[in-house]
């Protein structure tokens, strides 16, 4: 490796050509980096104290050809060399408004010069003529810009490129723009020149290490370069052509840049049956590549898994898929935001795409992953379980019955878990307040077009309370609601009963409800679903709006059913999950005596760590509490009860030094630290260690 500092304009005028591997991300800059780049060369060139502005480092190969023509492989700085070179051109085109004589406003920076020296070799031909090259998906559109030729069509764009040179444009182009300071900035900007050679410098380990100033790399771009960097040039071509860039065409531009981390993220999720932090997924998917299946299959067969992969994630969470059953149930989802659950719907998507699963039952799948989601969200269940819950749900389906199996396993959900019934949901939807709820429009709607094969609009209406939002209620209104209107007002106000679509909002303000009724375009002309029956209410009081609530309430019960099995299919389906079931009966040590009451204080004080959450499963070799899985086992003994915590011996804080790691050691339990526990004095403290094992799970799950 060799480094030296350089002016960025000599270091583009000395070589011949700059190419950026397909192995590299995309052009990435926003409109915020190319302002910063701005702002420093116009403080740079109008400051005669400021002798140079470093903007980092650019780092390449030579490609070692024993010829004049040298071309350097650029692993990092292309996009400091992109944004110069778009920049360039746009000086170089308000230059040539300029009259003739006026062009050149500084020594060396002429309209012709600028381009000659720095954007292209004038006496070469074909893709030697510039001098710069980018990645395939954005070389035709930066040559066009260089060629002064038409840009490519459309979806070929490279909208950053043709984004930022119209930023350039702009800034240029504003009065108070002085262009020999411009000038003067540019010449000021300096770089740090680093060549590496080929030979003796691991390009991949140099480029995970650099910190450079610019746009951070994402993970995908991070994978992108791993994946292709350490392949030979014509394996780079072949996989980058038939794999990465038509993953990149199925995203688009936007949201190759926005959601391809998260998608890998959902990818490894269902491959390793782990969830990787976002701000680890390149370490995550680096352990993945190199695990023995994986890389014994080689990167074609995973860059082929990650395309097929990636397929199904666009038509679910983009909206690209095909099927109209289907795509409306993506895009409720979508609308519902439940990015937890596409591990699982990407196993069913695999399983319908290979002929597994009938379309109507994966359209059934869908549909009931919705109503789990929503039914907790109204009901105000935490979240926190869900990826989990998720993550792990596959392993409860049975591939024969997968649909049935599916409505088992929600019906089995122990209570933090639990699939909202009937009466919870229903209870909650008319009583909760809806109104600042952040699926209020998606509530509406879904209770709107449930059933249509014409859905309304939604987006044309607006949120309407029938029962106006003014705290200082008008006369009329007032004895409308009765005596008791402020406390129906603050009851009522943003529940469900309350609340409609409408597309007279304004019209309508805090009117007396006869006139929201019978005005033309009111309730009583309306065409929505939401609003059959207000035309023939006389009076809008805590009755009327109790009495709607229950209506649409039940219409609720059937646009996000609960799963109905039959109890002896429950059944069937719990007992296969569990093998023998046991309870405390089969425990002889708890039969009395001083296990049974150190037992009991435990039991009682584990339960209580939090009681929605908490369960407890009794097995032959000890008796489990779960939370996402075990966190404690315990084995009553025959004076004493010893139980195993589920966590790292080495995070337990443990002050007392009363636990053992036995982890080398052959025991009962899933945990590899002991406590023994033989006086109820010292229940309190064992407590504590437990809470800490219970803690770290939901921290995890949390995560």
């Amino acid at each position: 490796m060799k480094a030296s500092e350089a002016g960025l304009l000599s270091f583009l005028k000395k070589a011949n050509q700059f190419v950026i591997p397909i192995y590299q991300r995309n052009y990435s800059w926003t409109e915020a980096e190319c302002r910063q780049l701005w702002s420093d060369i116009v403080r740079a060139g109008s400051d005669e104290n400021v002798p140079s502005h470093f903007i980092g480092s650019i780092v390449y190969i030579d490609k070692g050809f024993a010829v004049q023509w040298t071309p350097l492989l650029v692993i990092d700085g292309q996009q400091r060399l992109t944004t110069a070179a778009l920049l360039i051109a746009a000086l170089a085109e308000a230059l040539d408004a300029l009259p003739e004589d006026e062009r050149e406003v500084a020594d060396g920076f002429s309209p012709k010069k600028l381009r000659n020296y720095y954007l292209v070799n004038p006496e070469e031909t074909a893709e030697k003529y510039f001098k710069l090259l980018l990645s395939q998906t954005d070389r035709s559109t930066l040559c066009a810009v260089v060629s002064g030729k038409p840009l490519p069509p459309a979806p070929q764009t490279s909208i950053r490129i043709v984004e930022n040179l119209d930023h350039f444009r702009g800034w240029l182009a504003a009065p108070s723009t002085d262009l020999a300071a411009v000038c003067r900035g540019l010449a000021k900007l300096t770089v740090v020149d680093i060549a590496l050679s080929r030979d003796h410098d691991n390009p991949q380990l140099i480029f995970e290490s650099m910190n450079s100033t610019g746009r951070e790399l994402s993970q995908a771009d991070l994978i992108r370069n791993y994946v292709l960097m350490g392949q030979e040039p014509r394996t780079q071509t072949d996989l980058y052509e038939r794999y990465w860039h038509p993953m990149e065409q199925v995203f688009g531009q936007r949201a190759y840049g926005e959601q391809f981390d998260a998608f890998v993220r959902h990818f490894l999720t269902v491959r390793t049956g782990t969830i990787p932090n976002i701000r680890e997924v390149y370490a995550a998917f680096k352990q993945y590549a190199n695990s023995k299946p994986v890389a014994e299959a080689g990167i074609a067969a995973l860059l082929a898994d990650l395309l097929r992969t990636a397929r199904h994630y666009c038509a679910m969470a983009l909206g690209t898929e095909p099927d109209k059953v289907l795509g409306r149930a993506f895009a409720d989802l979508r609308e519902l935001r439940v990015d937890v659950a596409y591990p699982f719907l990407l196993e069913l998507y695999d399983l319908y795409d290979r002929g597994v699963l009938a379309r109507d039952d994966f359209a059934a799948a869908a549909r009931l992953v919705e109503a789990y989601v929503f039914r907790r969200a109204v009901c105000g269940i935490p979240t926190n379980s869900l990826n989990r819950t998720f993550t792990t749900l596959t392993r409860s389906l049975d591939p024969a019955r997968l649909l049935e199996s599916l409505r088992a396993a929600f019906q089995m959900m122990p209570s933090y878990r639990r699939f909202p019934d009937d009466e919870e949901f229903a209870r909650e939807l008319e009583q909760r307040d809806l109104s600042n709820q952040p699926r209020r429009t998606y509530l509406l709607r879904r209770l709107e077009n449930h059933g249509k094969k014409e859905p309304a609009e939604v987006n044309e209406y607006t949120v309407e309370h029938i029962m106006p939002q003014n705290p200082n209620l008008s006369p009329a209104w007032r004895r409308e609601l009765g005596p008791d209107w402020q406390r129906v007002q603050q009851q009522w106000l943003h529940t469900l009963g309350n609340l409609t679509l409408t597309g007279y909002n304004s019209e309508y303000s805090d009117r007396p409800f006869e006139k929201k009724r019978d005005m033309a375009g009111g309730f009583a002309e309306s065409p929505l679903t939401l609003n059959q029956g207000l035309g023939q209410v006389e009076r809008w009081d805590e009755a009327a709006i109790r009495q709607r609530a229950d209506r649409l309430a039940k219409r609720a019960l059937t646009v996000w059913p609960a799963p109905s099995l039959p109890a002896d299919v429950v059944a069937r389906y719990r007992s296969a999950a569990s093998g023998k079931s046991y309870t405390i009966e089969d425990w002889p040590q708890l039969a009395g005596g001083p296990a049974r009451e150190l037992f009991d204080a435990l039991r009682r004080d584990v339960l209580a760590l939090d009681s929605g959450v908490v369960t407890e499963e009794f097995f032959k070799y000890y008796i489990a509490y779960k939370a996402e899985t075990n966190f404690v086992d315990v084995a009553p003994q025959a004076k004493q009860v010893k139980l195993w915590l589920n966590m790292p011996f080495e995070e337990l804080d443990d002050p007392r030094g009363i636990a053992r790691d036995v982890g080398a050691v052959g025991h009962h339990g899933n945990g590899d630290v002991e406590v023994v526990v033989a006086s109820l004095d010292e229940v309190p403290y064992v407590v504590g260690l437990i809470r800490q094992s219970y803690e770290r799970q939901m921290g995890a799950a949390i995560a």
